[in-house]
């Protein structure tokens, strides 16, 4: 296990010219059971990952279509079978998100993707996230009729479906459960902020980004996979739902927490994690922007995890925050500013997300970041995976030195 080395607060030169982007459970049965959300997640009674089906109508492959794309990219917990979305029916869901198949289709409605199963799904997870958190009547409809086919439902959305009379119901009638994600521990067994992150000797690396619905998620994935490819041992803790139904181990729903209790209950995550994985490093899945007017989980995340370096993302691509369409999206250097003012941490490398960006754009993106940054800049998705880990190397040599076995 790496500790942490005081990170230079002197400029490093640092080369970005990257090569060429290469081509690149059974449901319960007992009604008296209590109801579950992302900390008592029901496991199926046979020895195989749970099935799932993701409904996102009209959404798949855009922003508010961040879950499924999210478990389309990566899951740990359930097979996807299919994804319920009319207007891309007939389609792969991995050439919509990364232009190379996968073989998981995209399906018109609730039939064809049952047609398409072999057998029932386990679950209908609910794909999108909507900034209003809440199901529309039609989305009520769908995830009803689901349990009366007898698949449970996997619901990330701020509205708790077990504290619905109608879904509540519907659970007892169908014998199946609804896993509510966002919902936060009973108010009792909260934790308030207590120093013990402290503890924690091994990196701590956040990735945070300039807006919501960036790639932070995904950045994060990326980067945990890579470091475990090379024989490191990481830890990913979530931060929002769409993390925890990918099967994040560890991992809390922030922005469903009472803020008095957000920075314990993520810091009391994280030095679980620490103890029970004696991990090389850990690495946070950020939320929103700490810039953002709109959400303070970030503030939150920087306090409770105190980061030893963070890894930005933008969108070089977006002008306009993600549904606020009057706000400029900042400027990469201001964020940092912001960052390393309000928390004893460095931005250590800036991640791109090439939305609304050829390769050509994003090459001369990288170019112009890393010139007036002066830190590593990549694209997660599009460009090798070593430039990724080149920028936690360069931060954090001990980790390197884990790998070799040279001296630090």
């Amino acid at each position: 296990m790496s500790t942490v080395s005081p990170i230079s607060l002197s400029p490093r030169p640092y080369s970005a010219q990257a090569p060429p982007a290469s081509t690149q459970s059974s449901p319960a049965t007992d009604t008296s059971a209590p109801l579950h959300n992302a900390h008592t997640l029901p496991q199926p009674a046979i020895s195989r990952t749970a099935t799932a089906i993701i409904y996102c109508e009209g959404q798949f492959g855009d922003i508010d279509g961040k879950t499924a794309n999210g478990l389309i990219r990566h899951s740990e917990k359930y097979t996807v079978l299919s994804v319920i979305d009319s207007t891309q029916a007939g389609l792969d869901t991995g050439m919509i998100l990364d232009g190379t198949a996968n073989g998981i289709p995209v399906c018109r409605d609730m039939d064809d993707a049952l047609n398409q199963a072999a057998t029932l799904p386990d679950f209908l997870i609910f794909g999108m996230a909507p900034a209003s958190g809440l199901l529309s009547d039609i989305q009520r409809n769908m995830v009803l009729a689901a349990m009366s086919k007898g698949m449970s439902i996997v619901n990330g959305l701020h509205e708790f479906l077990n504290d619905d009379p109608e879904f509540a119901a519907a659970r007892i009638a169908h014998k199946v459960d609804i896993v509510d994600v966002r919902r936060p521990r009973p108010k009792k067994f909260l934790r308030m902020f207590s120093g013990n992150i402290h503890q924690v000797t091994c990196p701590r690396i956040a990735v945070l980004g300039t807006d919501c619905a960036i790639g932070k998620r995904t950045t994060a994935t990326v980067l945990t996979a890579a470091l475990k490819a090379i024989g490191l041992k990481a830890v990913l803790v979530g931060t929002g739902q769409t993390g925890l139904i990918q099967g994040a181990r560890y991992g809390v729903a922030l922005d469903s927490v009472p803020s008095q209790f957000c920075a314990g209950e993520l810091e009391a995550t994280i030095v679980e994690a620490f103890d029970n994985e004696q991990p090389d490093v850990i690495i946070i899945e950020g939320q929103g922007a700490l810039s953002h007017p709109a959400f303070s989980t970030t503030s939150f995340i920087l306090r409770g995890a105190c980061p030893h370096a963070v890894v930005l993302q933008h969108a070089p691509g977006r002008t306009f925050r993600c549904d606020f369409d009057t706000m400029a999206m900042p400027d990469p250097a201001d964020e940092i500013t912001l960052i390393e003012t309000f928390a004893d941490t460095r931005v250590i490398g800036l991640t791109l997300n090439h939305e609304h960006m050829d390769d050509d754009q994003v090459s001369l993106a990288m170019d112009r970041f890393s010139h007036e940054l002066g830190i590593p800049v990549t694209d997660a998705l599009n460009r090798p995976v070593r430039h990724l880990l080149e920028m936690v190397f360069a931060a954090f040599p001990a980790l390197r030195h884990e790998l070799t076995g040279t001296p630090r």
